[in-house]
């Protein structure tokens, strides 16, 4: 539980905030009372100036906000007592939609923690060795791409040949899906390695596939501090107006004609996702308009300073993957469409992958809900179980950089994802003891399955029909 104490600090809130008001309303009032190098965290202020973070300086990407989930899910042994290391330097009103120290919460953690020791929660040797065969074949597949005439036709049989450009095309693609699923998450995450910097090296692989380490972290911690939350997932409006993730009641104005048909278009939507990515303009400022649209600040010397960076590093991979191909083939439709098929291979692979993970029948699409209803925080690691899904196993798990294991992921985002295959079945005893709602997929393709059909009930407005037969609403 958070302690707030009182003791030499000073209150820096303005009179016309409002104490007691939703949570919402609340921490709007912390974050406009932030100065960029301080954090709040249960409504105690805390200057992060003359902080040595043990975990690196990544804590400075947050300055300006209110971190109190991120810092909780980030931190599964912490108590008050570590808070004390950092200096208290002021107050705000502070109340939660969410509330932890719940006996769900402390069950699942003393039960994993018998399996995953404290400090051993890093990435395991067989992780790093995974990486590295990730690392070259990404190096190895980035060489070719950039180097290679595409259009030497290779022969996969008696008259069976496609282009070379095409083959590398394809596996570039995956390559740098491999990288974005089992290297640059887990380090971002700082689960890969204890050492601070070896996260930050191998974090950087977010850039090398046409993506931004920093807009990432902005954009994907929120996603795990507030998942499915109605107005606080980045994740739950990224897709709008194209199409909804969200279900939204009948004859809301975020719902268009067009979203009847969804379920059929999405994926296909999804493929381009590498277009958008690259040549997405808030590379200049990283200021991630998901994150930035719920209310993340991201204007903090440490972002400022990192922007001609990541501007460098986007550069860079248009160079190697756009002017290249063009230079060593022409610019012709031909050349274009393989440099395409590559995105659509790293989109498929990537988007195809995540769109699983929170958008399937019977997800919890607004797990604070009950909150505004009665006032009563509802517990955050139940609400993750709830919000998530997990298909497959160990394979799965290597393909995907855990990502299969979404439950376990979202309840210990700072666990490797070497681990998750070893703990799920525990977390899945303990969701049964308690009640709590645990979706299993044996096959991704059921998964999926889940997902095409909660697209089009969003879509639709299925969910919110009278259904006759039932007697229900």
């Amino acid at each position: 539980m958070c302690r707030n104490t009182d003791a030499e600090l000073r209150s820096r809130l303005k009179t016309s905030g409002n104490p007691t008001g939703a949570d919402d309303a609340s921490n709007s009032v912390v974050t406009r009372s932030l100065k960029p190098t301080e954090i709040a965290i249960c409504g105690t202020i805390y200057d992060l100036t003359s902080f040595p973070h043990p975990g690196g300086n990544v804590i400075q990407f947050f300055g300006g906000n209110d971190v109190t989930v991120q810092y909780k899910m980030i931190h599964p042994y912490h108590t008050d007592k570590h808070l004390e290391k950092m200096r208290a330097v002021g107050k705000v009103p502070w109340k939660s939609e969410y509330k932890f120290d719940t006996p769900f919460e402390r069950e699942v953690k003393a039960e994993v923690f018998k399996i995953v020791r404290r400090g051993r929660e890093f990435g395991t040797p067989g992780f790093f060795f995974r990486a590295f065969l990730y690392i070259a074949f990404f190096g190895y597949m980035q060489y070719l791409f950039a180097t290679s005439e595409f259009f030497t036709v290779v022969q996969f049989g008696v008259g069976l040949g496609v282009w070379k450009g095409v083959v590398i095309a394809v596996w570039f693609g995956i390559a740098q899906a491999w990288i974005g699923l089992n290297v640059q998450h887990d380090a971002n995450h700082g689960a890969a390695s204890k050492n601070p910097l070896v996260n930050d090296i191998l974090g950087f692989g977010a850039d090398l596939i046409g993506g931004c380490k920093w807009s990432w972290l902005a954009q994907h911690w929120t996603h795990h501090a507030y998942t499915n939350h109605s107005s606080k997932d980045p994740d739950s409006f990224s897709s709008e107006p194209v199409f909804n993730f969200n279900d939204y009641p009948l004859g809301h104005p975020k719902r268009k004609w067009w979203h009847r048909f969804q379920g059929i278009y999405f994926l296909a939507v999804l493929s381009m996702y590498w277009l958008s990515m690259i040549f997405n303009p808030q590379i200049i400022d990283l200021r991630h308009r998901g994150a930035d649209y719920v209310g993340i600040k991201m204007e903090n010397d440490f972002i400022v300073k990192r922007r001609k960076f990541a501007v460098a590093l986007r550069a860079m991979y248009l160079y190697l993957n756009i002017y290249c191909p063009i230079a060593n083939n022409g610019l012709n439709i031909s050349t274009v469409a393989i440099i395409l098929l590559m995105g659509v291979s790293e989109s498929f692979m990537l988007s195809g992958l995540f769109v699983l993970s929170h958008n399937f029948e019977h997800s919890d699409r607004d797990p604070t809900k009950s909150y505004r209803q009665t006032g009563e925080p509802v517990c955050w690691f139940k609400s993750q179980v709830e919000t998530s899904s997990t298909y497959g196993g160990l394979i799965a798990g290597m393909i995907t950089g855990g990502l299969n294991f979404q439950v376990e992921h979202h309840l210990f985002p700072r666990m490797s994802s070497a681990w998750y295959p070893y703990i799920a079945p525990t977390v899945r005893k303990v969701c049964e003891k308690h009640g709590v709602r645990y979706a299993y997929y044996p096959w991704v393709w059921q998964n999926l399955w889940s997902t095409v059909k909660y697209m089009h009930k969003a879509g639709t407005g299925a969910n919110w029909e009278l259904q006759p037969l039932s007697g229900r609403a």
